[in-house]
């Protein structure tokens, strides 16, 4: 596999573009467009939330049905959450007006929105948004960039990440960008992300690929503990590579695996460490453990701590903190074998031997964790097994953007 530069115009065949259409924000874009002249097999999740946004609603109606896709039109600003029928009738007219604008047949349009709660959509804004989006779109990089860039809200950079591999000497591209700062929480978060792949692949096997990936990436993620009404992640696949096409069980299934793994979880890394007045991405690793689950409870336990994120936030090695959220995270272990270690790019440095504080030098522990990435290893040590999951330090600014969110 090789890292490549670009996004969702990484792929053969996809186009892309923004707009502002003065939604809610000002003197920015607002509006992102990913397009396939070639229909898509697509596949999806979605948020587990009972409180649903009508364009999830919309938009898994059209996965579940194993409808072929061409376009995603995505605002910022407001979520078309809450919003009842009006809203979900939205949805169905920004999807007529992107099939008369494009060719296409409105059950081929995804919708993706974010941004505040309650809030009707200007759809007027919208459908010119859509025209603007047509007008603009091409294959460059820079527009998929710009996509990126027009899906954010709080957001402080834009996310987007590409790969390529082989398939018996074809070369298979797949991209993708995404958006997500705050209201971010394991089982999908105020994410949306956005897929691309010129790969030949069943749609059964699309599927499976991405089902049992975001289990370990945007589903280990965690900035503030609250579980949206828009989370979205969708994977378009074109076939425009003309590779054999992929099945599960082979090796080119494994090799498809293994890059949309990459992208997902490069993806939700950047979410976790973008969290809303975020200083430092926290990656906890839990190592040791007797099973794969134990190992990912335990970790989404700690990366989730509000005191084990201030502390981070603080550069306290303040470990007491840590063991503390691995014990109530409702997995037996014995904390008399525990050992604990921080490492960032400024070192590693054990903090604690079979359950005990052990003499470190707290100069140098505070100058690890005052780096961009924060690294907690924990082993248990009852088995093989590990899971990481990701988060971000809390400060004083998360506060600041959540308290005043609507204005």
């Amino acid at each position: 596999m090789e890292i490549i530069s670009g996004g969702v115009t990484a792929a053969k065949g996809f186009e892309a573009a923004s707009a502002a259409a003065g939604i809610k924000y000002q003197n920015r874009s607002d509006m992102a467009l990913v397009y396939s002249e070639k229909a898509c097999k697509a596949a999806g999740t979605f948020t587990t939330n009972v409180v649903k946004a009508a364009p999830v609603l919309w938009d898994k109606k059209i996965v579940d049905s194993n409808t072929k896709v061409h376009a995603v039109i995505v605002n910022s600003g407001i979520a078309n959450a809450c919003t009842g029928e009006e809203g979900f009738e939205y949805c169905r007219e920004t999807a007529h007006t992107a099939a008369e604008t494009f060719g296409i047949n409105a059950d081929g349009v995804i919708i993706g929105s974010t941004g505040v709660i309650g809030m009707q959509l200007p759809i007027e804004k919208v459908k010119t948004g859509i025209k603007m989006l047509a007008d603009a779109k091409n294959a460059s990089e820079e527009n998929g960039h710009l996509a990126a860039k027009a899906i954010m809200t709080t957001d402080t950079k834009p996310k987007e990440v590409a790969a390529s591999f082989h398939i018996n000497g074809v070369k298979v591209t797949i991209g993708g960008m995404a958006k997500g700062s705050g209201m971010i929480h394991p089982n999908m978060c105020t994410m949306l992300s956005f897929i691309t792949t010129d790969a030949n692949i069943s749609r059964n096997a699309l599927k499976a690929a991405l089902s049992k990936d975001v289990k370990n990436t945007y589903n280990m993620i965690s900035v503030d503990g609250d579980t949206s009404t828009n989370d979205t992640c969708v994977v378009l696949a074109n076939g425009a590579a003309g590779n054999e096409k992929i099945i599960e069980g082979t090796k080119a299934y494994k090799k498809f695996v293994k890059a949309l793994n990459y992208i997902n979880e490069t993806l939700a890394k950047m979410m976790a460490g973008d969290g809303e007045g975020a200083t430092a991405l926290l990656t906890v690793n839990v190592v040791g453990a007797k099973s794969k689950k134990q190992a990912k409870v335990i970790a989404k336990s700690v990366v989730c701590s509000d005191l084990t994120k201030t502390a981070i936030a603080g550069h306290d090695a303040n470990w007491g903190r840590i063991l503390c959220a691995m014990g109530y995270a409702g997995e037996i272990f014995d904390p008399s074998k525990v050992d604990l270690k921080f490492e960032s790019k400024a070192g590693v440095i054990q903090i604690m031997k079979d359950g005990v504080a052990v003499n470190y030098s707290e100069e140098k522990a505070t100058e690890i964790l005052s780096q961009e990435e924060v690294i907690v290893i924990a082993d248990i040590h009852v088995g093989e097994k590990k899971a990481t999951a990701w988060g971000c330090d809390l400060t004083h600014g998360y506060i600041d953007i959540n308290a005043d969110y609507r204005s």
